[in-house]
């Protein structure tokens, strides 16, 4: 083998594997951009044609981004751009790009750095209160784009391939984020410019926010010293209207008198077009009309000087500053579906898994509305300061030193540190409700009154605190150096120092747990107070049909609600709480603190080559890291000690104790080969080969050793009732991938091209999930003794079993006082009051109840999965026309979907995982350029443990943006942009399209600027 290498695989004096600098000039300001291959949203004829160039002499697949097209194109941030880059998709906060997703690995997957160095993460927002999709609780290391403005950024690099002397953690991709650098540049340079921002979804806030962004840098003549300082400020205010349902119950059917998940037995004929024995059906919890109103500000600086004393010596140190801040009121109207003999029909739909098309309920008393009010508020600060060194010390040898620490802080910033505070309001005046599931993109409602609905039929309910706050800090530090030979090869080796540090805090509790009660029985308690606003959340959907769905609603300040109810209550201290602790006290439902450290140790080397194998020119680059980790994980958290059954379906936890920290270690290590060939086919020809191993750490909220426990749902007695906890697992070990990708380029022109690139990705250690049974030391009073005696007497009156009759049943039998005669005493009236009580006596458990039994469920290592896939690509000018069009396709396939028709297993699957493609129209001539890009996604899986261990599907969806940009001068532009411009909606869905879970009723963005460079 040595001896056919020697003969077959000539070296000669390497040229440069890439291009070296580009330096592409233009009306705004641009920065030398290291190699790689571009894919350029925006610009002229000139730079695509670069790209081009680039991209047809790289080693490897590398992507990326220049600085002349950063904020020229309408992309409020870096995943905007980003998702023009084949095999990237983003997903979407409040209708703006936050994560992305590369070749079908999520946000967790994929690692970030500015200038090489690894970034912090902090992703907290709302405390992940559930009552929708965009809260998060942190403990991630995903990192937000929202949180960086694009003006700021010189470049960015996505790698999908790995290199040695990338740090390792990327399996889906690395991304590099780049920042300026003034000795790039001579002498002075400046660029200022700014954008009115008008979003088509605002309701309250500004209709036109400002947009401001500026570039200074300056260099001696001598070109010595250097400085450079970029900085903008953003303000958006945008609203939302949306619905969703909170949870699907699903389960098989019985047949016969066996009871049903609808509290009614199987035969029963409420029952339309009901499913075959042992066919799936499902149930909604509730439907839930919502609105926000949002407000955003974020800041964006970087510092940056350089020296250089002698030509082959440069010392950098440089300042990043980002700060993101968020605040929204939220508002709600909703209608739960009851059970038992509430339903007078269920119409079931034709699906496999049969789903209600119409609900219909009658009530012998009133039931609510839900009215609630939110309010959420979080600050993200990332912040990093780093020091670079690089010397060449003679024609051969350069190293580099490389130094930074960097922080981010994602905190509440609502009152009395909450991330979200939620005022439960209702009004009970519902004595009828039907609701429609199918036919439309969100379900429809109506309902009947005992009256008409005013200020004096509200209720507060329960008042709830949320909080996450996640502060992540990271000290990097590294010595790279390069040897270059006589006959032109290289060899690059060095060593990493990293230490990366993650503390997340969560709180949530039941402030004023009793105010008027589940129930909402103090009805009046608001009037006079001008505390509220009719609101017709209905009426706010732009697309949606809501049908004859009721216009109805109310919008106020939680904030101010809070004050207003606890001085109310406060006020009356015989007014007793849960726990018997005055009203105005706070019940803590959970509190945890995750502190997770891990400290690697790297070392790398990597061999650049050029020669002649088979009769063609080829680039080789070969490499090995080697990466060790220790990590520590300390855990505190309450342990719960039991739970107060207050109404049918409502539990209240209560933990006593104090937390107990418990800390775990882990250590593990990876070598990690790379290999890039590339081959020069013909002078318009080029064919690639890359093989990669690489790795994906666990995520951050999996390490520790706490235990969250769900709340029961009703009786345990009852069909459909499971109660879930959730484990994390300190001894999880990183993803492991082995990467093939093969592709081809054709260069037909002098700014044209097609690719096609296929890629094939091996993983073991995938994290799948283990389901145990389980018990911990808390009690079950919904099936002890009391409970099974209150259901024989409810079945030797022939009343239906369900959680409110169970319930009811319980205390008339612990209440010989009040029901001399027992069991006989029991009336539907009586279940209403003890289901609608606001203070004790509630049932709380007994020595004699048995352990509650938990569905355990914990993070384990124990999947394997390949995905594969194809990118095509490829951009062409029409002649002198000034015509162009860019246009790519992915494809992702993998063993690694959900099973929609299993419901006893928890399943592994990969999210994310979808088809996408770009399609940009391109005009650039008499001083004008203009770009038309269409993006679209196909379904993919978002998350598989909504509510009751159900998946939930982005449905396919697409989106237009707009840029046309006017040059009157080579200094001074005005630019027109859009952002959705169809006002795309986005919709999420469970095992089948008629099981809603959310719907975002999205609009368009617009902004009219101006840049002008000096």
């Amino acid at each position: 083998m040595l001896n056919i290498l020697q003969k077959n695989f000539r070296i000669k004096p390497l040229t440069a594997a890439v291009a070296s600098v580009i330096s592409l000039t233009t009306a705004s300001f641009a920065y030398a951009q290291d190699d790689a291959e571009e894919i350029v949203v925006t610009g002229i004829k000139a730079s695509l044609q670069a790209a081009m160039d680039i991209k047809r002499d790289s080693a490897g697949v590398v992507d990326a981004i220049s600085a002349e097209d950063m904020g020229k194109f309408p992309d409020t941030n870096l995943a905007e751009s980003l998702q023009r880059i084949t095999g990237v998709s983003i997903d979407r906060s409040n209708g703006e790009g936050s994560q992305i997703t590369v070749r079908g690995f999520g946000p967790d997957l994929n690692m970030v750095t500015i200038n090489g160095r690894t970034l912090p993460t902090g992703t907290a927002y709302g405390g992940s209160s559930g009552a929708d999709a965009s809260t998060r609780g942190g403990n991630s290391r995903a990192f937000d784009f929202a949180n960086l403005a694009s003006e700021a950024i010189s470049g960015v690099e996505v790698y999908k391939t790995s290199k040695a002397n990338i740090a390792a953690g990327g399996i889906g991709a690395s991304v590099n984020i780049k920042t300026a650098r003034p000795l790039d540049n001579e002498g002075f340079k400046a660029s200022i410019g700014g954008k009115a921002v008008m979003d088509t979804t605002n309701r309250t806030g500004d209709d036109v926010t400002p947009e401001v962004s500026g570039l200074v840098s300056w260099s001696d003549d001598a070109g010595m010293f250097g400085v450079s300082l970029t900085a903008s400020y953003q303000e958006r205010d945008s609203g939302f209207t949306g619905a969703t349902v909170n949870d699907w119950t699903v389960a098989r059917w019985g047949g016969g008198t066996s009871n049903t998940i609808y509290d009614n037995p199987a035969d029963s004929a409420k029952f339309i077009n009901a499913p075959e024995v042992g066919q799936l059906y499902s149930r909604p919890n509730d439907v839930r009309y919502s609105f926000s109103d949002r407000e955003r500000d974020r800041t964006n600086a970087q510092l940056t000087f350089q020296y250089r004393p002698i030509e082959n010596l440069t010392a950098t140190l440089d300042y990043t500053f980002a700060q993101n801040n968020q605040s929204e009121h939220r508002g709600e109207v909703t209608t739960w579906v009851q059970n038992g003999g509430n339903i007078t029909s269920v119409e079931f739909d034709d699906s496999t898994i049969k789903t209600p098309k119409f609900i219909t309920e009658q009530y012998s008393t009133t039931k609510d509305i839900g009215f609630a009010q939110q309010y959420r508020s979080q600050e993200d600060t990332l912040e990093s300061t780093g020091l670079n060194v690089a010397w060449g010390i003679n024609d051969e040898l350069t190293v580099s030193l490389d130094a930074h620490h960097s922080t981010m802080e994602s905190l509440p910033t609502g009152p009395g540190h909450s991330g979200e505070l939620d005022v439960g309001i209702g009004a009970g005046i519902k004595t009828g409700a039907s609701w429609q599931f199918s036919g439309a993109e969100i379900p429809n409602w109506t309902h009947t009154y005992n009256g008409t609905l005013g200020e004096e039929d509200l209720s507060s309910s329960v008042m709830r605190v949320f909080s996450a706050e996640q502060l992540s800090e990271v000290n990097q530090a590294k010595v790279d150096a390069k040897w270059k030979f006589e006959d032109g090869s290289s060899f690059d080796f060095g060593i990493e120092r990293r230490e990366v540090g993650s503390n997340t805090i969560n709180f949530n509790g039941n402030n004023n747990q009793v105010l008027g009660g589940w129930g909402a029985s103090a009805p009046g308690e608001f009037v006079g107070e001008g505390l509220f606003e009719p609101f017709d959340v209905a009426g706010e959907f732009e697309d949606a049909n809501t049908g004859n769905s009721p216009h109805i609603g109310y919008r106020a300040d939680a904030r101010e609600l809070a004050k207003h109810l606890v001085d109310i209550y406060s006020a009356q201290k015989a007014y007793i709480g849960v726990e018997d602790t005055q009203v105005a006290g706070q019940v803590r439902n959970s509190k945890s603190n995750n502190d997770i450290q891990e400290d690697t140790d790297a070392g790398y080397f990597q061999l650049g080559t050029k020669g002649q194998l088979g009769g063609f020119e080829v680039d080789l680059l070969a490499g090995l890291r080697y990466e060790t980790t220790k990590q520590v994980s300390s855990s505190d958290t309450p342990p719960l000690d039991y739970y107060v059954w207050q109404w049918d379906n409502d539990f209240t936890p209560v933990s006593k104790a104090a937390g107990v920290k418990s800390t775990a270690e882990n250590n593990y290590d990876a070598l990690l080969p790379n290999l890039d060939l590339s081959a020069k086919l013909s002078d318009s020809l080029v064919a690639r080969f890359s093989y990669s191993k690489t790795i994906a750490r666990p995520g951050l909220g999996q390490l520790g050793s706490v235990v969250s426990y769900g709340n029961p749902n009703g009786s345990t007695l009852n069909a459909g009732t499971t109660v879930q906890a959730t484990g994390q697992n300190p001894q999880l070990k990183p993803l492991e991938s082995n990467n093939v990708d093969v592709s081809v380029e054709w260069y037909f022109d002098d700014a044209s091209y097609i690719s096609a690139g296929f890629f094939e990705k091996r993983v073991i250690n995938f994290t799948g999930t283990e389901t145990v049974a389980t018990t911990f030391d808390v009690r079950d009073q919904t099936s002890g003794p009391r409970a099974l005696a209150a259901r024989a007497a409810l079945q030797g009156r022939s009343i239906n079993v369900d959680n409110a009759s169970l319930l009811a049943m319980m205390q008339v039998l612990a209440h010989p006082e009040l029901y001399p005669n027992g069991a006989a005493d029991y009336t539907p009236a009586v279940s209403d009051f003890w289901n609608a009580q606001t203070q004790y006596p509630y049932i709380t458990p007994q020595a004699n109840d048995p352990l509650m039994t938990y569905q355990l469920s914990k993070p384990v290592n124990n999947r394997e999965a390949k995905l594969y896939g194809a990118e095509f690509a490829g951009q062409h000018f029409f002649g002198e026309s000034g015509f162009g069009v860019q246009a790519n396709y992915t494809i992702v396939r993998g063993d690694v979907s959900f099973d929609d028709l299993d419901i006893t297993t928890n399943q592994f699957a990969l999210l994310g995982l979808s088809d996408t493609a770009n399609l940009v129209l391109m005009y650039e001539k008499f001083g004008v350029e203009a770009r038309l890009a269409y993006n679209w996604r196909d379904e993919f899986l978002n998350r598989t443990n909504f509510g009751s261990r159900n998946p939930g599907y982005i449905e396919e969806h697409q989106q237009i943006d707009l840029s046309v940009t006017y040059h009157f001068t080579d200094d001074l532009s005005v630019s027109l942009e859009g952002i959705n411009v169809t006002g795309e909606d986005r919709r999420e869905h469970g095992r089948n399209d008629n099981m809603m879970i959310g719907y975002d009723d999205l609009g368009a963005r617009y902004s009219v600027g101006a840049r002008y460079s000096f």
